[in-house]
């Protein structure tokens, strides 16, 4: 491939996650649990939710069956992410991220009816790579999401079996990637002029861009009997306003190149179902078990870009090719005393990229399918309690065929994903 070629289609398909590293990563980009107790149960709540940060982003119908109490969440999200662009593996330069919640839920409106909800923020997760590719010259690959969300949510206890909730989701999501090739020319100019000439081209949408979107979640809870329960959820997608970049000039895929003006992008948040089943074979232990599905095709097959492109169209398209996710999660919980609960789980979920795509994928490899995670509970009185919780998620690897380098390297492309949290939440009873 020429050097040449390279600024017009290479850099372009190289990264095309950029925009698509929400949150932080374990299904897809989504965590798996809101909070200590549903990250130490491994996200399987949907049946057992236990705290105003559990119920109102994952069942709000829990919250009908909750005395008043409030919740607040500090997590440390500990991801390690590496790539091979073709020419050596190489790691990302940024691997420490802070993720905030706070929950509550409160009598309102008459018996059985409660009003809750949550804030919960993430601080951007995304990559930061810089490949030197020799002679030729060097990749720069950044990307950075921020996504926070609102849930205001109320439920109802219907009878001594069902309750019933719906949560309003109101997020805002702030996004900026880089995607580029610096390539050397040669000046043929005598000494004292540099012998090359360094030019720049491919995606720049470095500058932070804010969204804004609402979806809505409905859940119910049914009780069979003192040992068991049926939780179900759905949630919409979350429609977001477009992120919109004023910038300068831009090569994309396909030879597509754009003059400097407003670029603009739709990224939504899929929607998905969850079914859970919570059994208490002794009243100290609590068994939980949980099944997902989420319509990433419907958001992440394509990411299309619009502005002064060159195109017919007046767009480009970056081509993900995300498959829907299946995830199954168990947790259980035991109460060691009247005041000390631990508790221990597991969550698989199908990977959304496959082999053939990653070199589609790369800035950000949401490829990881193992976690397990361990939590504990300790009620300190006077309606205080303490909450920890940690999760490993194991390392993946997605490998491209032979000649998938999206610059031509002698290697095939790669990423590969691991992932550690450490959290601690308190909680109040009023």
């Amino acid at each position: 491939m020429k050097k040449s070629q390279i600024l017009g289609i290479a850099v372009g398909a190289t990264l095309a996650m950029g925009l698509s590293a929400s949150a932080f990563a374990t299904d897809g980009y989504q965590l798996i649990g809101i909070g200590q107790y549903a990250v130490g149960m491994a996200g399987a709540v949907v049946a057992a939710p236990d705290d105003p940060l559990s119920a109102a982003i994952s069942n709000p119908a829990g919250l009908a069956l909750m005395t008043p109490q409030a919740a607040f969440s500090a997590e440390i999200f500990n991801p390690t992410r590496k790539t091979n662009l073709g020419f050596g593996e190489i790691g990302s330069h940024s691997n420490v991220y802070g993720v905030p919640a706070i929950g509550w839920v409160a009598p309102a409106f008459g018996d059985g009816i409660v009003f809750g909800g949550g804030v919960y923020g993430t601080s951007g997760l995304g990559v930061n790579y810089l490949q030197n590719l020799g002679s030729m010259g060097y990749a720069q690959a950044f990307s950075s999401i921020t996504f926070m969300q609102m849930a205001p949510s109320i439920a109802m206890k219907v009878n001594h079996h069902l309750a019933v909730g719906a949560t309003l989701n109101i997020a805002a999501e702030q996004a900026s990637f880089q995607q580029t090739f610096t390539e050397y020319f040669p000046t043929g100019m005598p000494s004292p002029y540099p012998s090359v000439v360094p030019v720049t081209g491919g995606l720049n949408l470095s500058s932070p861009s804010w969204a804004y979107g609402v979806g809505f979640t409905l859940g119910a809870l049914y009780k069979v009997n003192d040992m068991v329960t049926l939780g179900l959820t759905y949630k919409s997608p979350i429609w977001f306003t477009p992120l919109t970049w004023q910038t300068g000039t831009q090569n994309g895929p396909n030879n597509a190149t754009g003059a400097a003006g407003q670029y603009s992008g739709r990224l939504n948040y899929p929607q998905q179902v969850a079914f859970g089943l919570a059994i208490r074979p002794i009243p100290q232990w609590l068994i939980s078990v949980e099944g997902q599905w989420i319509n990433w095709q419907s958001t992440m097959n394509n990411y299309t870009i619009y502005g002064p492109w060159n195109t017919a169209s007046g767009n480009v398209s970056l081509p993900m090719h995300w498959t829907n996710q299946w995830v199954a999660n168990i947790g259980t919980q035991y109460d060691l005393t009247n005041w000390l609960q631990v508790r221990a789980g597991y969550t698989y979920g199908s990977n959304p990229i496959s082999n053939n795509t990653i070199a589609s994928n790369l800035i950000f490899p949401a490829i990881v399918q193992n976690a397990i995670t361990f939590g504990a509970t300790q009620k300190l009185g006077m309606g205080w309690k303490l909450t920890e919780a940690y999760m490993h998620e194991f390392s993946n690897t997605n490998t491209g065929p032979a000649g998938s380098s999206p610059f031509g390297g002698p290697m095939p492309a790669s990423a590969t994903l691991a992932e550690n949290s450490y959290g601690l939440q308190i909680g109040y009873d009023f």
